[in-house]
């Protein structure tokens, strides 16, 4: 969409977020193929079309001269990463909305998504960084884990939720989107958090573990695969911090 008046919201390596007056306008430069773009179309229709949550509504897949993009409808409001920021003392109250969403997420059923354990497995195998034996005990355990169906966003954290004025809750950037085990889901939130605020994280996982009765002990057996998932990313500043979570033996 090569529309006028539009204005950057923000850049990161390799994309480009514009706003028109109604709609969001997401860039990818040549790092992502016409395949890679389509599959995030497609992961945000099918959660659309199979799903009661509150997804902005996907318009158009469109080439354009800075690269392939999404067209999506505009929602006006603030993430919760924005309300957390400014609104520290409220903090417990905005993580525990934050949860409850997650797992109203995790009640979701989208039968013909991306198994979550098959991108998993895709990832580890991918990883050049580990040798062969950590890439062998990363697989063991992952095959050993219970097999879910529950959908899973895969990038969950609070810049990928928006608040509207009337304090309707929407879920943004479904491009990770799989069906699978939802402690694998909350792992990954929970390293997210870890990468930038510890007490967040911690106050997290507290709440998660909590509202879904799940033993930590449990959430925490999955954080060496999806560290070594999130290592696929290539983020260097990442780097140390996620081989440590990726030492498997020390959580044998």
């Amino acid at each position: 969409m090569e529309a006028t008046n539009k204005e950057v919201i923000f850049t990161r390596p390799h994309k480009t977020l514009y706003a028109t007056e109604d709609k969001i306008i997401k860039v990818f430069d040549n790092r992502y193929t016409k395949a890679d773009v389509l599959n995030e179309a497609r992961n945000e229709a099918l959660v659309e079309l199979n799903t009661d949550l509150n997804v902005p509504s996907l318009v158009s897949v469109e080439e354009t001269s800075e690269g392939w993009c999404l067209v999506r409808d505009k929602v006006e409001g603030k993430t919760l990463q924005q309300l957390m920021d400014e609104e520290p003392e409220k903090l417990e109250t905005y993580m525990e909305m934050f949860v409850d969403l997650q797992l109203q997420i995790h009640k979701q059923k989208v039968p013909t998504i991306k198994r979550l354990r098959h991108k998993l497995m895709d990832q580890i195998n991918s990883l050049k960084d580990l040798d062969a034996t950590a890439r062998y005990e990363l697989a063991t355990r992952l095959e050993s884990m219970p097999k879910h169906t529950k959908l899973c966003h895969g990038d969950f954290n609070p810049t990928n939720v928006i608040i509207d004025k009337y304090n309707k809750m929407w879920v943004i950037d479904w491009a990770h989107a799989a069906q699978g085990n939802a402690s694998a889901d909350a792992a990954m939130t929970y390293l997210l958090f870890s990468l930038e605020n510890h007490d967040r994280a911690e106050l997290y996982m507290k709440l998660f573990c909590e509202k879904s009765d799940t033993a930590r002990q449990y959430v925490n057996r999955w954080l060496p695969i999806v560290a070594a998932a999130q290592l696929t990313k290539k983020k260097e500043k990442e780097k140390e911090f996620l081989m440590r979570w990726i030492d498997v033996v020390e959580y044998q």
